[in-house]
């Protein structure tokens, strides 16, 4: 993707996949709510972690929210997602309730976890979200075996599977896509590719860089996508949807995506330069992008102002809900303990 061009939602891409409907205005709003919410909310979180009310790792989702918002419009509220650290944008596409998302980073016993889990270590299976997985690559299997399930079950539902370049070179990545082949399951694989794993740039850490191209030793399609175009993310979606509920096997998709905050809260990013985080934000920005679509196709910039108010309340509360949640008790420490 060029730094230089801004990244288009051109009337092609309106088709979200084939024969399918075009984009209504209707859910041009709802992927426009979903991705404010999504940035308002990490910002948010980033501030309670400067202010010390979150500790240990916290992984904002900033400038890649038309990845996970774009998916999750494909898909039924049956189907699992699962996927890495960098995980409460996956939490708030999936429906959880950002209170409940908001205690579990501040450690309180109104979070999802109890306030045990923190900010990697978040479920629901009432949403059938699977985690926030704090080792690299290690969601990949785990949904993989979700997606057998499925197959075995044969209740319809598939598996999404979302991870980082960085998790591409890890081998029982390729462990589960020779067996997810193999057996066809229901599961599509999703590389966020930010260009850093980390700190290291793809082009020093790589052999080849073409990620969606990791899968075809394999026999499962891959496709590249502009990941901060929230609609061309949905056409693709669309396209591995309809792939795997045909019972073709899994699809992988690599999502050319940005972050413009550190990896991790505690990384200042001199690993890349002002100007070119700059570029992002000017020029592929998701939510400006789909602003701009959207004030051409006729909803007003009142509507958006009043959606934006109601985002910052229900944040807002979120934060405040989580502030006033007591810590767990001692007696929790010893629930939920397998032995």
């Amino acid at each position: 993707m060029s730094k230089a061009t801004n990244p288009k939602i051109s009337n092609e891409n309106l088709k979200a996949g084939a024969g399918a409907k075009p984009v209504s205005k209707e859910l041009l709003l709802k992927l426009y709510r979903e991705m404010v919410l999504i940035r308002r909310f990490e910002e948010k979180a980033g501030q309670l972690y400067g202010m010390g009310l979150i500790g240990g790792f916290c992984h904002l989702y900033i400038g890649q929210e038309a990845v996970v918002t774009g998916m999750q419009s494909c898909i039924t509220p049956n189907d699992a997602v699962i996927t890495s650290y960098r995980d409460h944008a996956h939490m708030l596409a999936c429906g959880m309730d950002p209170k409940g998302i908001m205690a579990e980073l501040t450690g309180r016993i109104g979070g999802f976890s109890k306030g045990k889990g923190g900010s990697m270590h978040m479920f629901s299976t009432e949403k059938h979200f699977y985690g926030g997985h704090g080792i690299v690559g290690a969601q990949v299997p785990l949904g993989t075996g979700i997606a057998f399930a499925h197959k075995y079950r044969k209740n319809g539902n598939l598996s999404l599977v979302y991870f980082g370049d960085g998790s591409v070179n890890q081998g029982q990545v390729y462990e589960s896509f020779n067996m997810a082949s193999l057996w066809k399951l229901p599961v599509i694989y999703i590389i966020e590719n930010n260009e850093y794993a980390m700190g290291t740039s793809t082009k020093r850490s790589h052999a080849t860089t073409e990620l969606f191209r990791r899968g075809e030793g394999f026999a499962i399609p891959g496709k590249q996508v502009d990941g901060m175009d929230v609609v061309a993310v949905r056409e693709a979606g669309l396209e591995a949807v309809a792939h795997v509920r045909a019972g073709n096997g899994p699809f992988l998709l690599e999502m050319k995506t940005y972050r413009y905050r550190g990896h991790s809260m505690s990384d200042p990013a001199k690993y890349r330069s002002k100007e070119e985080v700059e570029g992002y934000k000017e020029h592929h920005d998701p939510i400006e992008g789909l602003k701009a679509r959207m004030v051409k196709e006729g909803i007003t910039e009142d509507s958006l102002k009043a959606l934006e108010k109601e985002i910052k309340d229900i944040v807002g509360a979120a934060a405040e809900f989580a502030q006033q949640s007591p810590e767990p008790p001692e007696s929790e420490l010893w629930t939920d303990v397998l032995v």
